[in-house]
């Protein structure tokens, strides 16, 4: 195993201030042998990004707040504890239905990493 273990304190990872949130790399490629990333997801109520798509699959699990995850031609409301997994190409975005939101997301590769980074 040429992974070793990794650990990510509260208040520490990398920081990107993308349009619609602050994304924090909990866990990047580095660490998982390029298998998956998680990121903690801080967003405040705004418009919702345009639906896209991606060539990875991701999933959303929510710890604060309300969220309501499009993918594909339904809408699904997200609480606490809530969960979502979105295969890749699957037409998707979010938007946040409470003041503000806080999730994980969860991705394969490390493609969303580099996406955070551009939009940043």
């Amino acid at each position: 195993m040429s992974e070793s273990v990794h650990l990510c304190t509260a208040g520490s990872g990398v920081e990107y201030a993308v349009p619609d949130a602050t994304v924090t790399v909990k866990i990047g490629t580095e660490h998982t042998g390029g298998q998956y990333e998680v990121f903690e997801v801080d967003a405040p109520r705004a418009d919702a990004a345009p639906p896209h798509t991606e060539s990875w699959s991701k999933a959303f699990y929510v710890l604060q707040g309300r969220i309501l995850v499009q993918a594909g031609d339904r809408g699904y409301d997200l609480g606490p504890g809530s969960s979502i997994s979105i295969p890749a190409g699957t037409m998707n975005t979010f938007s946040v239905l409470t003041p503000a939101a806080k999730f994980l997301t969860i991705s394969q590769t490390g493609r969303m990493s580099a996406l955070f980074a551009d939009l940043s």
